[in-house]
């Protein structure tokens, strides 16, 4: 039932809006992702409101509870991108 897609941000605030979205539209709430994903309540509240200080194996539990990829661009290859 799980689909995989891929997401692209480049700041935590885009990151925790993009997870909120997805969260919504498969009706969750937020204890119940919590739940899926095994985090705590407090920790996907934090991560969708885009709190700098997350735990990166949470955001990556958080996102597979809902099928996400994290693709993770440095921005020098960003830069690169945008002058050619």
């Amino acid at each position: 039932m799980k689909m995989n897609h891929r997401i692209q941000v480049s700041e935590i605030p885009q990151l925790g809006k993009a997870i909120r979205d997805e969260r919504k539209a498969r009706h969750l709430t937020q204890t119940q992702l919590a739940d899926i994903a095994g985090v705590s309540l407090n920790f996907v509240s934090q991560l969708e409101s885009g709190k700098p200080r997350v735990q990166l194996d949470k955001v990556l539990a958080v996102m597979g509870a809902l099928g996400l990829e994290l693709q993770i661009v440095f921005a020098s290859s960003l830069s690169k991108e945008t002058k050619s």
